[in-house]
């Protein structure tokens, strides 16, 4: 049996307008103790492009200081799991976070955005209509069938949400 798992806190405020979940860290990111730090993640390159801001050469701080300003924040569908390793695939007896209180303290949220396919499919199951939502492809190394022009270029339809007070 492996040992349970468990995800970082939210970050988000009252500004938020995109709310970007992921299922659950990966193992080099819980080791760093930061939302995508393993540095084969495509996370932060990919929200270059979405914000059109460098970030990848900032500190963590000073990464997620840039999303919150952008109106950008993160979280995970997943509390806690059971999971060898970092492959979704192994996540077993998940306990979902409480997405529809933090949505709830959020009064700008105009997007929620899956970043991949286990996150779309249990948040999409929690949040059902409440909020619009995109499901994006997977900034984990382990989800190599796209290129990261392919990703981008997904990853991009948040850019008007992110860049602006309204909705686009």
């Amino acid at each position: 049996m492996s040992a349970v798992k468990r995800g970082f806190s939210p970050v988000v405020d009252a500004a938020t307008r995109v709310l970007i979940l992921g299922s659950l860290p990966g193992e080099a990111s819980l080791a760093a103790r930061q939302y995508y730090g393993n540095p084969r993640n495509a996370f932060w390159r990919l929200m270059e492009q979405v914000l059109d801001i460098p970030l990848v050469a900032l500190s963590y701080d000073e990464r997620l200081l840039a999303l919150l300003s952008h109106g950008v924040g993160l979280w995970d569908v997943i509390a806690e799991a059971e999971r060898p390793g970092s492959l979704d695939s192994a996540i077993r007896d998940p306990a979902a976070n409480d997405l529809l209180a933090l949505i709830e303290t959020l009064p700008n949220l105009r997007v929620v955005a899956f970043n991949g396919g286990t996150a779309a499919k249990l948040g999409g199951k929690l949040l059902g209509d409440r909020v619009p939502a995109i499901a994006l492809p997977s900034s984990s190394p382990a989800h190599a069938a796209r290129t990261f022009e392919d990703k981008a270029k997904v990853w991009r339809r948040l850019a008007p949400f992110a860049r602006s007070n309204s909705a686009p």
